[in-house]
This record gives C-alpha cells, structure tokens and sequence, in this order.
C-alpha cells in the first residue's frame, strides 16, 4: 500500500507525469537540462521531477563523461522495473506465467495454438481499432496506415517508433519496451514467437502482402526489438 501510495502522489503532478510521458517516447537518455529547456522551467524544479520519478523506480540514473572536460552530466533513462496499479490487488503476471507454464508443458501442439491465438488476437485488436474509427483499409493511404499502426502499439505500451524507407514500401517498426519481458526471461523462444505473431496479426490487418523480418531483440541487450517489414503489394 505504502509502495502504491508513493507512486499515485508522484504521478499526480502534471508536469511530472508529462516529463515521465515525454521520456517514454523519447526512447533516449535525458539530462536535467534538457527537461527544464522543454518544459520551460528551471533545472532545479526539473532535477526535483526527475529525481521523484526515480525514487519510485519508474526512472533510472547515472553520472555520464560529457567527453568536454569537467564533471560528469547526471542522466536519466526508464527503468525497466515492472509498476503495477491495481485497485483490488490483482497479480496478472503470476496469472500469465500459470497458464504459459501450464500450455508449455502440453508440446509443440499447444506451442502453435498460442502463436494462432497471439497472431488472432493482434488482427482482431487492429480491426476494432479501424471500426472505431470507421476506417476501411482499402481506402486509407500508406502512411495512415503506418499512423494507426504506431497509434495502437503505443496503446498497447510497446513504446513504438516507426521509420519508412524512401521511396520504398518497407518500413522499420521498433518497440522499446516489452510487456512480456519477465516470461520471455524463462521462455524466450515460445514467447518471442507469439509476440511475432502477435505483431504479423496487427500488420496483416492493415496489409494484404507482406514480408517481416525481426532484426534485434530487446533480450539481446538491445535497445529494441526490431522488425523490418515489406510491403509486396
């Protein structure tokens, strides 16, 4: 409770909770100085802001050479601590990690039936995301695809960035953060794998034809999970 308390009255301030918002699509480091210039307040009000969020682990820090001389610059980045609020308790992780144990230990039979249910769940989640904003895939451009793409991963806390090749149908979608970290930590392959298939049900809602690639993983010590998609038509 003690624990709960703390981080519902640190988020409770509005510049704080920007400043936390603006660093999670940030996806790099940031300086106190760097806070105050984009909020527009002074760095000892922003080093305050930062300093609460890291005290409840939702950020981390440490002291970094600029490489000009002089005194380390105090950094700040995202902890990749889990924060969870819920109103009874509930523990949705060991719930999670039941199941996925317990599915596991049935063979490669219930292996593909997760990857089915992961890539059906991603097509079905990315439809309702089109009808709920009376969109028609046909007839939405390249780009507003790419748009609702990154719009719906963010509402998923994938922390997403998208980049486009020009000139070129391909795009590279990036997602900083894992919502199924800690199982992938003692499942990596099975839940890898229905995350990809998760991610190809999102996208083959949008696309008819396509290749994806997964170029880096988060796992690896990466700075993302990676995927490099082709759109063939």
């Amino acid at each position: 409770m003690e624990k709960t308390l703390k981080i519902t009255n640190v988020l409770a301030d509005p510049t704080r909770y920007s400043i936390y918002e603006y660093i999670t699509k940030k996806h790099k480091e940031v300086t106190v100085q760097e806070i105050a210039d984009q909020f527009k307040i002074h760095p000892n009000v922003a080093r305050l802001h930062l300093s609460k969020l890291e005290d409840v682990d939702m950020l981390k820090s440490e002291n970094k050479k600029t490489g000009r001389g002089g005194r380390p610059s105090r950094i700040y980045r995202l902890s990749e601590e889990v924060i969870e609020l819920n109103f009874p308790y509930r523990d949705y992780h060991l719930l999670a990690k039941i199941a996925l144990e317990a599915m596991f230990s049935l063979g490669s039979v219930a292996e593909q039936a997760l990857f089915e249910t992961g890539k059906r769940y991603g097509e079905e989640l990315m439809e309702h995301m089109l009808a709920k904003h009376s969109l028609v895939k046909e007839q939405i451009s390249f780009d507003e695809k790419l748009e609702i793409l990154k719009s719906t991963s963010s509402s998923l806390g994938f922390y997403p960035d998208i980049y486009v090749q020009e000139e070129e149908k391909k795009f590279y979608l990036e997602i900083f953060n894992c919502p199924f970290r800690e199982i992938a930590m003692e499942h990596r392959q099975e839940t890898c794998d229905m995350h990809y298939a998760f991610i190809k049900g999102l996208i083959g809602s949008l696309f008819d034809d396509f290749e994806i690639v997964t170029t880096q993983n988060l796992l690896d010590g990466c700075d993302s999970c990676a995927y490099h998609v082709n759109i063939e038509n």
